[in-house]
């Protein structure tokens, strides 16, 4: 029985998450859940479901401490860390956003084993949560997840190359974005992620994140790192060995595959997703991105090549430029060019290490504020 905490619950992936714990209750415990204060009604649920004995929330907790009065509920906007430091075997961090990074640190920094699904931990900060080691840290994102386990294969001194794939997002094939509209770009053709994280597969600034990523999972150098268009959304990534050999991990495109396995690392969950239907006949496709049209990659690539903090400048950047998107208050095409225009804006006073995580919302707060007078001036 492992006991499990789950920040984000009420989110698609945390949900999910305990989905595959209500399959599964001979193998999981649920001792801890955190959400936002935008759906207490469900964080509620769930804790009555599993029987929690402690709820966070980063808002006010009256109507939990009401609802919930053999909880101990924790309140304000510390309650994520301070539920990432329970007592458990696993902390599935799923909140999203830079906001997850002190959550991540709070639960390696007491020892417990942290399945990753919050990508910005390591693109805002990523040598901080490295500092604690990577042996504690189980990447529940399909990309990285497939990655993990084709590592398997051989050494990482045998690695040659790992090729993340992405899915194109519903613009693969469409020439002109200028004229993209908020629905337009939330109608993922495989997916069902929430809003932020659809915005930025359309962009494909996720494949830019998730290029970051890697590189810090995994200790990779940013020249050995691609990714390549894959409709079909089976093959999630790809590892290369000097021998020539390419090692792939491919499944139907669930979410709930990568959570159960991160969970149970190094044990695998009996049926938490279906397996690929052999008696069927299957066309998989790549194809390499058009940097042209989708800038994003590259520009990840350049974030990377220049420091810690301005892979934590693009982060904080994007996520100022997606919400004024899904406001209709920018274009589609405005969200990578204020990503650029934030860069170069802070290229001459941005430190080139981050020592701490006031470190890290320093220069996060830099950039919203760059990113958003960029915008008002727009």
């Amino acid at each position: 029985m492992r006991d499990v905490v789950i920040l984000g619950s009420t989110g698609s992936i945390g949900t999910q998450a305990l989905e595959v714990i209500s399959q599964n209750p001979d193998k999981f415990r649920v001792v801890g859940l955190s959400a936002g204060e935008n759906n207490l009604g469900l964080l509620i649920e769930q804790a009555r479901k599993f029987d929690v004995p402690v709820v966070g929330t980063s808002g006010d907790g009256i109507a939990l401490k009401e609802a919930l009065p053999k909880c101990t509920v924790i309140d304000g906007p510390n309650a994520g860390r301070e539920v990432a430091a329970l007592q458990a075997d696993v902390v599935l961090n799923a909140i999203t956003g830079s906001i997850g990074l002190g959550p991540t640190l709070s639960a390696l920094e007491v020892g417990n084993k942290v399945a990753l699904a919050n990508k910005e931990s390591l693109v805002a900060g990523g040598d901080l949560v490295m500092a604690h080691g990577r042996d504690r840290i189980i990447p529940v994102d399909s990309e990285h997840s497939a990655l993990f386990q084709a590592m398997h294969a051989g050494r990482v001194e045998d690695v040659s190359k790992v090729i993340l794939t992405a899915s194109g997002g519903p613009f693969r094939e469409r020439k002109d974005l200028s004229k993209v509209s908020v629905k337009d770009a939330l109608a993922h053709p495989t997916w069902s992620m929430g809003p932020v994280v659809t915005i930025n597969s359309a962009t494909l600034v996720n494949k830019g994140l998730e290029i970051i990523e890697a590189h810090y999972l995994f200790d990779i150098p940013y020249s050995k790192i691609d990714a390549v268009i894959h409709p079909q959304s089976v093959v999630h990534s790809m590892v290369e060995f000097v021998d020539g050999s390419t090692i792939a991990q491919a499944s139907p495109p669930n979410m709930k595959g990568p959570i159960a396995y991160a969970l149970s690392y190094p044990d695998r969950t009996a049926g938490s997703m279906p397996a690929i239907d052999w008696s069927k006949a299957h066309s998989w496709e790549f194809q390499p991105i058009d940097e042209a049209r989708f800038p994003s990659v590259a520009l990840a690539r350049r974030s990377g090549a220049l420091g810690g903090s301005f892979t934590a400048i693009f982060n904080a950047a994007n996520e100022v430029a997606v919400d004024a998107f899904l406001s209709e208050r920018i274009s589609f095409t405005d969200i990578v060019d204020t990503i650029e225009r934030t860069m170069a804006k802070l290229n001459s006073g941005a430190p080139e290490k981050l020592r701490d995580l006031a470190d890290v919302t320093a220069i996060e707060n830099d950039a919203r504020r760059v990113a958003t007078e960029l915008l008002t001036q727009k």
